[in-house]
C-alpha cells in the first residue's frame, strides 16, 4: 500500500467508527470497532473505499467486530463480454429465434384451429416472452440502482427454437461490490417479482384467447397423432388463469397457443430462479437468510426437486456451476437480514410452488 493512501484510509475509518484497536500488516489494515450500529456506517465506508480502489469486509474474531481493508486491482473483464455490441447482438439473435419459434408454433396450431396470421402472432409471442424476461432484468437493474450499484445491460441467452425454447433467459453483471445481506436480497428478489407480474398478465391473456376443442374431435386428432398431451408440467398459476375463464375442465381440450407457451416459459424461468440454489436469484436470497453452509444443502435439495420434476439437465448444470462458484458473499456477512425480508422469503417459497411445472393434464399441444 502507498503510504499516502493508507493515511487517507485510516483517517476515513476513524472519522466513521470508534476504533478501539488498529493493526497494520503488509497487505491489510485491520480496525477493531465497537459493535453498536455498524451496519449503516460500514455501508458508507465500503462505498467510499471502493471509489479509492480499496475493498473492506467485516470479520468477527471471538466477540470482537473488525474491519479489514485491502487494496484491490480491477480485474479486466473479457473483451467480448464487456463490449457494448455484445448484449445488442445477443438481443437481436434472441428476437430472431423467438419470432421463428412463434411463427412455427402458430402455423402448427392453425393446422388444427385458426388462431391468427403466423407473422402477427409471432410478434405478439415475442412481445409477451421478451416482455417477461426484460421486465425481470429491469427489476434487478432498478433495485441495484436504488442501492447505488452499477450493472451491465441485460445479456439475453439464445435458446433452441422449434425443438425446445427459443431463449434460456437473460442475466446482468454487477459492476459494484455487494455490501451486505439486505442489498443482496433486494437485488435478487426484485427480478423474479417484476417478471412474474408480466407472466401472470400474459397467462391471463393467453387463457382468454386459448381455443378449446370438443372432446370427440380431440380424440380423433390424438388417434392421428396430430395432438399430443402436454407433458412438461403446468404451473398452478397457469391452471388458475384458465379457471378464471372456465377452461381446463373435463370434456374439452385446451390448446397450448404461442402466448400460453410464452407464459409457461415465464413461469418456468421464474420457478428456476426462485430455487434456493447456487447463484440463482433464489440462491442469493437463501444465502442471505440461511448462511453459507445451509445454503449448500439447499442447493442439493433444489437439484433433487428438479430431478423429481424430470428436469435433469438443469439439475446437472446447477451441480457443475455450484462446484465452481458456490455462492455470493457480501462484504458484511455478519449483520442479519431484516425481519421484513425474512417474512418476504416465505412469500418467495409460496411463489416458487405456484410457478413450478407440476404434473397435470390440462393442455394439448401440436405434435411437430
Amino acid at each position: 500500500m502507498v503510504e499516502d493512501s493508507q493515511d487517507g484510509v485510516i483517517s476515513l475509518v476513524n472519522s466513521i467508527f470508534n476504533v478501539e484497536e488498529f493493526t497494520k500488516t503488509e497487505f491489510t489494515l485491520q480496525f477493531k470497532i465497537t459493535n453498536s450500529d455498524f451496519q449503516t456506517k460500514f455501508e458508507n465506508l465500503a462505498r467510499a473505499l471502493e471509489n479509492m480502489s480499496y475493498v473492506c469486509k467485516v470479520v468477527k474474531k471471538d466477540e470482537d467486530i473488525c474491519i479489514e481493508v485491502q487494496k484491490f486491482t480491477i480485474k479486466k473483464p473479457r473483451k467480448w463480454l464487456n463490449a457494448t455490441w455484445t448484449p445488442r447482438i445477443l438481443f437481436a439473435i434472441v428476437i430472431g429465434f423467438v419470432m421463428i419459434d412463434g411463427h412455427y408454433r402458430t402455423s402448427g396450431t392453425n393446422f388444427i384451429i385458426d388462431i391468427g396470421e403466423p407473422f402477427e402472432m409471432a410478434i405478439v409471442y415475442t412481445l409477451a416472452l421478451l416482455g417477461i424476461l426484460g421486465t425481470h432484468e429491469l427489476g434487478h437493474i432498478i433495485a441495484a440502482k436504488a442501492h447505488k450499484l452499477k450493472t451491465s445491460w441485460p445479456y439475453f441467452i439464445p435458446g433452441l427454437p422449434i425443438v425446445g425454447i427459443p431463449t434460456f433467459g437473460a442475466f446482468i453483471q454487477s459492476k459494484g461490490l455487494t455490501i451486505n445481506r439486505n442489498i443482496l436480497f433486494d437485488v435478487a428478489i426484485a427480478g423474479p417479482i417484476a417478471g412474474l407480474v408480466i407472466a401472470v398478465i400474459v397467462s391471463l391473456y393467453g387463457a382468454y384467447t386459448a381455443p378449446i376443442l370438443d372432446q370427440e374431435i380431440a380424440e380423433g386428432l390424438f388417434a392421428e397423432q396430430v395432438l399430443m398431451e402436454w407433458e412438461q408440467g403446468e404451473p398452478i398459476l397457469m391452471t388458475a388463469s384458465l379457471a378464471v375463464f372456465g377452461k381446463g375442465g373435463p370434456g374439452h381440450e385446451v390448446i397450448m397457443t404461442p402466448v400460453m407457451f410464452a407464459a409457461w416459459i415465464g413461469f418456468l424461468i421464474t420457478f428456476l430462479n426462485l430455487l434456493p440454489a447456487w447463484q440463482l436469484d433464489g440462491g442469493h436470497m437463501a444465502r442471505t437468510l440461511l448462511g453459507q453452509k445451509i445454503h449448500r444443502y439447499a442447493t442439493y435439495g433444489s437439484m433433487l426437486i428438479l430431478v423429481l420434476l424430470n428436469y435433469w439437465l438443469m439439475a446437472i448444470l446447477i451441480l457443475v456451476m455450484s462446484m465452481k462458484n458456490p455462492s455470493a458473499t457480501p462484504l458484511d456477512d455478519i449483520s442479519p437480514l431484516t425481519r421484513n425480508r425474512k417474512l418476504a422469503y416465505i412469500g418467495i417459497i409460496v411463489l416458487a410452488i405456484l410457478c413450478a411445472p407440476l404434473p397435470s393434464g390440462l393442455f394439448s399441444g401440436i405434435l411437430p
